[in-house]
């Protein structure tokens, strides 16, 4: 993989920052875009700019076809079925809502119903199953952020309706066993719904080898605009859940008396999507196959170790998140150093990290502390960057302690 090449398509990494070269490490929150997808969306309003599905014009036409061929790169990339198991959406959290309140309404008793999710999950993965009124059934997770399988398979019941589990921890960075996760709810009839969020840009999905019956992720963690996901639901179900929104588009027929719905997957894509996104998201699938997974995957996994080895040469350095399967998230403390301190000066040193709970308050409860930095590293970042990283932290750690 040429490092240099693939760094001179990203234009944001040439800008300073309080007249530092710009080290990003926040690539977990959001990765940068290749000028190749910013010119894609840039193009479709150029030049293409129309309302999709509904158009006799030419422009309506281009603009529709671009759209599906988007909806069939996704089902290649991810090994769906059939293109229409792929719906857009705006990004993991709507997915999970629309699956949450669609799947409560076909599915839930409204009789103690339960849902299982990891202890790990983002609030995205918590919050809209409590909206739909379930009571959530954490796994629970050892100090070194494995979950704990035996206890997984204690916590079914009959009241248990789904499983939902990340793919990847967004603060830990492990790894979780999805395929032997979903052979187990299956064995118990429940289905299961993966938040792929974080392991979209690092790892190879396949949902059939997976066996899972929802995928969601979104755009802008892969290169992608922001604003535009992916709700993957095998077929049998998508087909008995009700519409998560009404309007344009997801309907077949209206009168004032009653209204039939659109065939999958427009059923639930009411409204005008946006276009333009996810022709970038076209474009950013292309980007990351060009380079290839299995390239991205070993650059990231050298950087991980690099970055490893050098924070565990720092005094007081606390790590968070090591287990032995896991994806390039650092997250950690300085001694007893806030984190909002560690980050505020790493940025005046022109290193971009992330602070805070990251979403995750219950991990941050598991370990009993506020928060943690967090860096998080992506295929155009170097080990000379790591290096830059771990010389900042040294000076700042000398400040704080």
């Amino acid at each position: 993989m040429e490092i240099e090449h693939i760094r001179n398509q990203f234009p944001i990494l040439d800008e300073k920052v309080h007249g530092r070269p710009l080290v990003y490490l926040d690539n977990a929150a959001t990765t940068q875009k290749p000028l190749r997808v910013i010119e894609a969306v840039s193009g479709y309003y150029k030049t293409l700019n129309a309302n999709i599905h509904r158009g006799a014009h030419h422009l309506a036409a281009v603009a529709t076809e671009r759209y599906e061929a988007v909806r069939r790169q996704v089902q290649q990339l991810i090994g769906a079925r059939h293109s229409h198991e792929i719906v857009f959406t705006r990004g993991t959290t709507e997915g999970i809502n629309l699956v949450a309140s669609s799947f409560a309404r076909r599915y839930f008793s409204g009789d103690g119903d339960e849902v299982i999710v990891s202890g790990m999950e983002h609030h995205s993965n918590i919050v809209p199953w409590q909206l739909a009124g379930a009571r959530l059934r954490p796994i629970p997770f050892s100090d070194s952020g494995v979950l704990d399988l035996e206890a997984y398979g204690h916590l079914f019941s009959d009241k248990t309706r789904l499983v939902a589990v990340n793919h990847v921890s967004n603060t830990l960075g492990t790894v979780n066993p999805v395929r032997q996760m979903v052979d187990i709810a299956h064995a118990h009839g429940v289905p299961v719904l993966v938040d792929g969020a974080q392991a979209i840009s690092h790892l190879a999905v396949d949902v059939q080898a997976l066996g899972c019956d929802f995928y969601c992720f979104s755009g802008h963690k892969m290169y992608a605009p922001m604003g535009v996901g992916v709700m993957y639901g095998r077929e049998e179900l998508l087909d008995q859940m009700p519409p998560y929104q009404g309007g344009g588009e997801m309907i077949s027929e209206v009168t004032f008396e009653r209204t039939t719905y659109n065939q999958l997957p427009f059923k639930f894509e009411a409204g005008t999507p946006s276009v333009g996104d996810v022709i970038g998201l076209g474009e950013a699938i292309a980007f990351m196959q060009e380079v290839g997974l299995d390239a991205i995957a070993a650059h990231e996994e050298a950087l991980l170790r690099h970055a490893t080895d050098a924070l565990l040469q720092l005094p007081g350095i606390r790590l968070f998140g090591t287990a032995p399967q896991k994806t390039s998230v650092l997250s950690f403390l300085i001694g007893d150093a806030h984190p909002y301190d560690v980050g505020t000066l790493l940025d005046q040193l022109g290193i971009a990290v992330r602070t805070g709970h990251h979403c995750t308050q219950p991990v941050m409860d598991r370990y009993g502390i506020p928060g943690t930095v967090r860096a998080s590293f992506a295929l155009y970042n170097t080990p000379a960057e790591v290096d830059t990283f771990a010389t900042a932290l040294e000076k700042v750690s000398a400040m704080l302690m």
